[in-house]
C-alpha cells in the first residue's frame, strides 16, 4: 500500500508520530508539509465572523486567550511525552521518503508531487479543505481522521462541542473518506478513547482518539486498500457543522465536570 501524508509544517504529531507510523506499515512515498500564510488565516476568521457574529466571535477570542495562559504549556507537556512513546515505538522515516514543503496542499507543486508519488491511499491531516482534483488522485481514497463523531459533529473540534453539549457517546472519531463536502464523505470508522474531562483538554481527547487507536486505523486502512472495508449506514442522523470553541461552553463544560454532571 503506497500512502502519502498531508500535515501542517508545525503539527508534530502529523509531521512525526503519524509519518512515522505510516512508514511502519506502509510505503509512505511523501509527505506534503504545509506553511499557512497569514492571509489564509485571516480569511478563516473573516469566515467565522461570518458565521457566528462579532459578538461571538469575542467568545471565540477569550477562549484563544484562555488557552494560550493557562491550558497550552499543559497540553504541549502531554505532547511531548505521547511523542517520546511514538518515537520509542515506531522507527524514523527514512530520508529516502520525499518530503514537500508548500504553502497550499491545493497548489500546483503539490498535485504535481503527489501525482509523482502515486498513492493508493492519502492521510490528510489539514485546516484546509482539499480541492476535488488533489483528493481524488489517490486510487483508494483520500482520508481524514475527523476529530469528532459525524455527521452529528462535522467541521471543527467535534470533540469540544461533544463535550460541550454533555454527550459523551459522540466523543471521538471519524475515519471518513473525504467528498466535496465538508466532512460529509462516507464513514469507515468510529474510535473513541479513555479520557477524564476534569484534567483533559479538548485538545488532548482529540489527539488521545487518534494516537489511542494506531493499531486499528493501521487495520482499517488495509481492509480499504484491500477492498474488504464497508462503510456504515449514517442516513437518517442529525448532521450539525460546529466550528471555533467558545469560552463560554468550555467554563460550562468543565464546571458540570467537576459537578460530576
Amino acid at each position: 500500500m503506497k500512502t502519502v501524508l498531508i500535515c501542517h509544517a508545525d503539527d508534530p504529531i502529523g509531521r512525526d508520530a503519524l509519518a512515522r507510523w505510516l512508514a511502519s506499515f506502509s510505503d509512505l512515498e511523501g509527505v506534503v508539509a504545509i506553511h499557512e500564510p497569514a492571509g489564509r488565516k485571516w480569511r478563516r476568521i473573516r469566515r467565522e465572523v461570518r458565521r457566528v457574529g462579532i459578538i461571538r466571535f469575542l467568545d471565540v477570542l477569550a477562549f484563544r486567550l484562555y488557552y494560550a495562559l493557562w491550558l497550552r504549556w499543559q497540553d504541549q507537556r502531554w505532547e511531548a511525552k505521547r511523542l517520546s512513546a511514538i518515537d520509542a515505538a515506531y522507527p524514523a522515516v527514512t530520508p529516502a521518503t520525499r518530503a514537500l514543503e508548500t504553502s497550499s496542499p491545493n497548489s500546483t507543486e503539490a498535485e504535481q508531487f503527489i501525482r509523482e508519488c502515486l498513492p493508493d491511499v492519502i492521510i490528510a491531516r489539514s485546516k484546509t479543505l482539499l480541492a476535488t482534483r488533489i483528493f481524488t488522485i489517490p486510487s483508494k481514497g483520500t482520508f481524514v481522521m475527523h476529530p469528532g463523531i459525524c455527521p452529528e459533529y462535522r467541521n471543527a473540534h467535534g470533540c469540544f462541542w461533544a463535550l460541550a453539549s454533555g454527550d459523551r457517546e459522540h466523543v471521538g472519531m471519524t475515519l471518513l473518506r473525504i467528498d466535496r463536502g465538508v466532512d460529509t464523505g462516507p464513514v469507515y470508522g468510529y474510535f473513541h478513547c479513555d479520557f477524564n474531562e476534569i484534567t483533559d483538554s479538548h485538545v488532548i481527547i482529540q489527539n488521545k482518539v487518534v494516537l489511542d487507536n494506531l493499531d486499528r486505523l493501521r487495520d482499517k486502512l488495509f481492509e480499504i486498500a484491500e477492498g474488504r472495508a464497508s462503510t456504515l449506514d449514517t442516513s437518517g442522523r442529525t448532521s450539525t457543522e460546529w466550528g471555533q470553541p467558545w469560552l463560554t461552553s468550555y467554563l460550562a463544560w468543565k464546571s458540570r465536570a467537576n459537578q460530576g454532571g
